[in-house]
Order: C-alpha cells, then structure tokens, then sequence
C-alpha cells in the first residue's frame, strides 16, 4: 500500500504542476515586466533627484553670488515674511562689532552652528529664525545692551 501511496502522490503533484504550468509563466513575465518597470522607476527617481540637488546647489551659489537680491538687516518696515540669508548674519555681526562667538551666544546656538550659518553650509530651524528675525528687529542698540547681559543660567 506504501508503493501505491507514494505513486499516487508523485502522479497528483506531477499533474498538479501541469495544470498550474501556464498560469505560473503569465505571473512570472508580469512579476518579470513589474520588477523592470521599478528599476526603471528607480533609476529615474536617482536621476531626478540628482538633478535637484545640482538645482538647490546652483540656487544657494547664485543667492551667494547676487548678495545685493537679498534684504539687509532691516525688516521692520516692511511685514513681509523673514528670509533667511548668511550674508545678513554676517553683516549684522559686523554692524554690532561682535565675533561669531557673542553672536553665537546671543543666538543661543553653539558656535559652529552659527558659523555654518554665516557660511551658507546650514539653514536654521524655524524657532532660531525666530531668534534670528527677533535679533535683526531689535536693531544694533539693543543688541549690543543684550550681549552685555549676563547670559542667564
């Protein structure tokens, strides 16, 4: 009965793969034209975002190189929104006579955070451009009496 069982299996699964044959090669060549098309979704997404970054890249060079697009100091006047740029860090600092060190500590930042933002290498968050706006709003005179301050523990 053993011999029996064992033929009967072997020829149910040899019958159950001729059946299933031609479904299993239609899943294989879809399963093969979906696993091309994510490559080629992959590869025009690597390009696409290549192509970004050397936009962000050329728009960060061309703000750098065209400084005089950039607002100065003052926003009081007008209420539009605060544009951040390093160039006005670095003339603020200048106007108040300070190193990046006071500057930094009035910003309430560690010093390489403030120096990378002079440079243009990091944009800050949205809550140290709210220092930022609320340095460049009060003006040199009350910048200059806020250093002055003991920093507060």
């Amino acid at each position: 009965m053993n011999t029996f069982s064992n033929a009967f299996r072997a020829e149910v699964v040899r019958m159950a793969r001729k059946e299933l044959k031609p479904e299993l090669q239609g899943m294989r060549k879809a399963i093969t034209g979906h696993r091309s098309e994510i490559a080629a979704l992959k590869r025009e997404v690597k390009s696409l975002t290549s192509e970004l970054k050397a936009t962000q890249r050329q728009t960060k060079v061309g703000r750098v190189a065209a400084p005089s697009d950039q607002p100065k100091v003052s926003k009081r006047a007008a209420r539009e929104e605060f544009v951040f740029a390093p160039e006005m860090l670095a003339q603020m600092r200048n106007a108040l006579g300070a190193t990046q060190l006071q500057m930094a500590a009035l910003l309430a930042v560690s010093p390489l955070t403030y120096s990378r933002w002079e440079k243009g290498q990091a944009q800050p968050r949205t809550k140290q451009l709210a220092k930022i706006e609320e340095l460049v709003n009060m003006g040199p005179a009350k910048a200059e009496k806020k250093m002055r301050q003991p920093a507060k523990a």
